[in-house]
């Protein structure tokens, strides 16, 4: 055992596996058989349970995680990023593709988007939540996460870099929270009915 961090991350650090592409595939290839198998049960089950995990795991990791990171020494910052990371690659866009998709999938089933106004603002609501979700989260966050986690690979990290790709992660994170609890407050007039 070396008394170097360092040395000891490096190790220790999981690379990118793209073997993780195939419980995605599975994931999406279920849901893919429930939306042609018109499956209304499974539909709605895909999209509630995605979509907790989604909501979970960005809630925890923007309002525990983050502040928790944020104080923690940079070798232990680095061993959790360089840890999590391979694994969030693939996690947080899969979910986000079951929540997104087999929603508006169920949403069609059951006839949301045929409503009229007012109750359609409901769905127009939650349709442009998920849109901008999805948008941070798939073209700010997951390339900030995997710039951080490429930089903090190299044998001797841009530290100042490091720390402004932290800074708008924050940012980020922050405005994806914000969304995460609007998106819960839509859902929750779904479910009470229109």
């Amino acid at each position: 055992m070396s008394s170097s961090v360092g040395p000891m991350v490096e190790e220790q650090a999981p690379g990118i596996d793209p073997r993780n592409l195939l419980w995605s595939a599975l994931a999406i290839g279920v849901m893919i058989a429930a939306i042609q198998f018109d499956n209304r049960w499974l539909l709605n089950f895909l999209h509630v349970i995605a979509g907790v995990l989604w909501t979970g795991i960005d809630l925890f990791m923007g309002f525990v995680l983050g502040p928790i990171m944020r104080r923690l020494p940079l070798p232990a910052r680095r061993a959790v990023i360089l840890r999590l990371m391979p694994k969030m690659l693939f996690l947080m866009p899969t979910l986000s593709i079951l929540t997104s998709t087999a929603g508006y999938y169920h949403a069609k089933q059951i006839g949301f988007l045929d409503i009229g106004y007012p109750e359609f603002g409901w769905v127009l609501a939650a349709l442009i939540i998920v849109g901008i979700l999805t948008v941070q989260g798939m073209g700010l966050l997951l390339p900030t996460n995997l710039r951080v986690y490429l930089e903090l690979r190299k044998p001797a990290p841009d530290g100042a870099k490091i720390g402004r790709l932290m800074q708008r992660y924050i940012v980020y994170t922050a405005m994806q929270g914000i969304g995460q609890v609007a998106i819960i407050v839509v859902m929750a007039r779904f479910v009470t009915g229109l």
